[in-house]
């Protein structure tokens, strides 16, 4: 099977995404091909811009690069201590930015509503993030011919559409990363050959689609890891209002999107059978090679690996980089990953005419003993 990892945006959510990899890495599932949005772009970007052997001490090397050091044990101390450190080190992230990724803007005339040149109508600076991509990828490696196919999403500001850089279209660099990350109004804009670019995360905040429309006739095992839950509690304050909203705005939609590729993939098996019912003097070589382009007879497996951190329902959650929640965060989602790894349902037998299997990851522990990061 190709085997595709799809990476969501989520800022110190991100570190999830970390340890999936380093699962399937130590079990010899290497993707051939990472799609990532935001965040989940510079996870890929590193993953696929460097060598199998180096892949996991450069995101081990970003992930430690950005984290805040805590002043205390996080695994050593209640959870009223630990909740009190976060808080904490989210201001310091909001005052300070967070070294290697962005700055504040100081003295920033957009901040009072002055206008600026469109590239910092942002109040933080990441050009730290672009040289840390620059210190971290080997793009050389990355646009060389026959390595891991990697496509990141950005959204056009002008137009509001989708644009998907793919190393296998054009040579990616930092500026194509960024644009995925570039989430308005905390980071700017980056402009490429002229268009300006925000986070993609903004259209769609999992790239699947990309995935769902490029599934040709190759069966695929495909890693979907979520870092938002789109089902939670009723809120009852406002951290918890800001909480669920942020979940819902930026969960994915994989539940649609897979229906309508069932439904679309059902329809074109359906379109082959009747075209071979024709007389074969009815039949011509251009429909014979549009119907072979459907590629209607493959299989796709999504693992869906979602972050199960409640995070005390703090709505800052994607920019707590706690190096202890980092830490914790990277645990959970290399333990998942194993557990998706030692089922393996994506070996078990399926008839040819399935389009889709969808493995969920059973239940770890009962309700309410699962601690938040």
């Amino acid at each position: 099977m190709r085997i595709v990892l799809v990476l969501q945006g989520g800022g110190a959510l991100g570190a999830y995404q970390a340890g999936v990899f380093q699962a399937l890495h130590e079990h010899g599932l290497a993707p051939d091909w990472i799609v990532g949005t935001s965040i989940g772009a510079i996870n890929a970007a590193i993953l696929a811009g460097n060598s199998p052997e180096q892949r996991l001490p450069r995101l081990r090397q970003f992930w430690h690069g950005i984290a805040h050091r805590d002043s205390f044990d996080m695994q050593r101390v209640p959870d009223a201590q630990r909740r009190s450190n976060i808080v904490l080190q989210t201001w310091d992230t909001l005052l300070r930015g967070v070294p290697g990724f962005f700055s504040p803007r100081l003295f920033n005339p957009f901040a009072t509503g002055a206008a600026v040149d469109p590239e910092q109508a942002s109040f933080y600076d990441t050009g730290e993030l672009r040289d840390t991509l620059n210190q971290l990828i080997d793009f050389d490696y990355l646009n060389a011919p026959g390595g891991t196919r990697l496509t990141v999403n950005a959204l056009k500001v002008t137009s509001g559409t989708l644009r998907c850089f793919d190393n296998r279209d054009l040579p990616l660099h930092a500026d194509h990363i960024c644009a995925s990350g570039a989430l308005p109004p905390g980071f700017p804009a980056v402009r490429i050959d002229g268009e300006l670019y925000w986070d993609g995360g903004l259209y769609s905040n999992t790239p699947l689609e990309t995935v769902l429309d490029d599934s040709g006739s190759v069966d695929t095992l495909c890693f979907m890891v979520d870092l938002w839950s789109a089902d939670g509690p009723e809120p009852t304050t406002l951290d918890e209002v800001q909480t669920r909203q942020k979940d819902v705005t930026f969960a994915s939609r994989s539940q649609r999107h897979l229906a309508d590729y069932v439904a679309t993939h059902r329809m074109q098996q359906k379109l082959r059978e009747l075209y071979r019912a024709l007389p074969p003097e009815k039949r011509t070589p251009q429909q014979s090679r549009e119907l072979e382009a459907l590629g209607c007879d493959s299989t796709l497996h999504v693992v869906r690996l979602p972050y199960a951190g409640r995070d005390w329902n703090m709505a800052a959650k994607d920019i707590n980089f706690s190096a202890g929640s980092i830490d914790w965060r990277w645990d959970q989602g290399y333990q998942d990953a194993l557990r998706a790894i030692k089922g393996a349902g994506w070996l078990s037998y399926v008839s040819e005419d399935t389009p889709l299997v969808v493995h969920e990851l059973p239940p770890l522990k009962p309700p309410g003993s699962a601690r938040a990061a």
